[in-house]
């Protein structure tokens, strides 16, 4: 018979109740293990060609030389609306970058990915910061937000490539996939309240 009798009361002497904070705590761990199981797939899967094209695009989001590299093309190409686009994109940059980097990883501290189980070939600078939020990929939804507001069809491009980014920093093992949707949803909120 289960524990549970047949007029549907748990037996005395078997506490089966769970408080909200067991719940809370459940979930948290079960997503921390479903984040992990990701990073590891991603991270164990043989990809060589992928996998230069991913290092590269991550080392050329690394102090947002791609977002400066294209303000600077929007700035020069685009006229009076792409000098706007391109400073309320490096603004959003910025912005996201001291709450990503000086507020967010110190208030949520979180150690980095072990990057042993990382297929070999996958060379990337494992930073010393906190691993949460991402900054890559906070940087790359804040500039793709703010600029969108000046030139919405470059959306799918801008929010292509910042996924791209997002993705490229969990492929070279130094992310988990939630740093960088918490990264992409700190970037987006903040690019948005600059728009």
């Amino acid at each position: 018979m289960s524990a549970i009798g047949r007029t549907g009361e748990t037996p005395r002497g078997s506490d089966s109740r769970r408080t909200a904070g067991d719940v809370a705590r459940q979930l948290v761990a079960d997503a921390n293990s479903l984040d992990h199981a990701i990073y590891d797939a991603i991270v164990n899967t043989p990809t060589p060609t992928l996998d230069v094209a991913m290092g590269s695009i991550s080392n050329a989001a690394t102090y947002s030389r791609i977002w400066i590299a294209t303000a600077g093309v929007l700035a020069a190409a685009g006229g009076n609306r792409g000098r706007r686009a391109a400073i309320r994109g490096l603004t959003a940059v910025g912005v996201t970058s001291i709450a990503a980097n000086l507020v967010g990883k110190h208030l949520f501290y979180r150690s980095r990915p072990d990057r042993s189980v990382v297929v070999a070939g996958r060379e990337a600078r494992m930073p010393t910061s906190s691993s949460f939020p991402s900054g890559h990929a906070a940087s790359a939804f804040a500039f793709a937000t703010a600029v969108t507001t000046e030139f919405p069809w470059l959306s799918l491009p801008l929010y292509g490539l910042a996924t791209v980014v997002g993705y490229s920093r969990i492929h070279v093992g130094v992310h988990y996939p939630s740093d960088v949707m918490g990264g992409g949803v700190l970037g987006s909120a903040l690019g948005s309240a600059l728009r």
